[in-house]
């Protein structure tokens, strides 16, 4: 049985890709989700955490499934996509597939994100999670993802991009990039029209879970 290892985004938690993660349970596949350091408990906790934590935390949970089987496939959602694609390179030989969800490879600043909100509802959510985020953890969030592009040039597995159309957090830009930037020899873009960040979470989410499964399957097939 192929193994898949999820990795959630920052300031979020496994619920994020839980729905994935479940679908490929269900056509037989071991999935394996976790809680990044820092996350999931108080803002202090967060607080005294930071992006190496972060990433040794995932390569913690990947060096011990890899210890139960050859290889595994990642699959990582937003920050948890950054996070994915260091260890893509670090573990390249035994790495299958790379699956990259709403990677913020140019996020949308405050300014930016406001212009697109439509609802007070909306407004309200990213205000209070904005709100209770520290600052030192943004930072260390803004220094992953400017450390990221000196990754992508060296990603030469099978690679999936997912990116919505509607995210308000990610520029639709980071698709475009990520596919001219990322060397590999078998990658694919899909962008979905009725999206916003959360992609496993959308309308359109089954039809994404399909397109995922069927990626990682023709490249556990390689």
């Amino acid at each position: 049985m192929d193994s898949c290892l999820f990795i959630h985004g920052f300031t979020g938690g496994e619920h994020e890709i839980s729905p994935l993660s479940r679908f490929m349970e269900q056509h037989n596949y071991h999935s394996r989700t976790f809680t990044l350091k820092g996350h999931g408990g108080s803002r202090k906790d967060l607080l005294h955490s930071d992006r190496h934590d972060w990433r040794q935390s995932a390569e913690d949970e990947l060096k011990s499934l890899l210890n139960q089987t050859e290889s595994v496939h990642l699959i990582g959602f937003s920050t948890g996509a950054l996070i994915a694609s260091h260890l893509s390179v670090q573990y390249q030989t035994r790495i299958k597939s790379l699956t990259l969800l709403s990677a913020p490879v140019f996020p949308l600043n405050m300014l930016e994100i406001l212009r697109t909100l439509g609802s007070p509802a909306m407004l309200r959510n990213y205000f209070s999670k904005f709100g209770s985020t520290p600052a030192k953890a943004t930072r260390e969030f803004q220094r992953l993802v400017r450390e990221s592009f000196e990754v992508y040039p060296h990603i030469e597995i099978p690679t999936l991009i997912v990116q919505g159309r509607r995210d308000h957090l990610v520029k639709t830009k980071s698709a475009g990039y990520l596919q001219q930037t990322i060397p590999s020899g078998r990658k694919q873009v899909l962008m979905v029209e009725n999206s916003g960040h959360m992609v496993c979470h959308c309308d359109d989410s089954e039809r994404i879970m399909n397109e995922v499964l069927q990626f990682i399957e023709r490249s556990g097939a390689s």
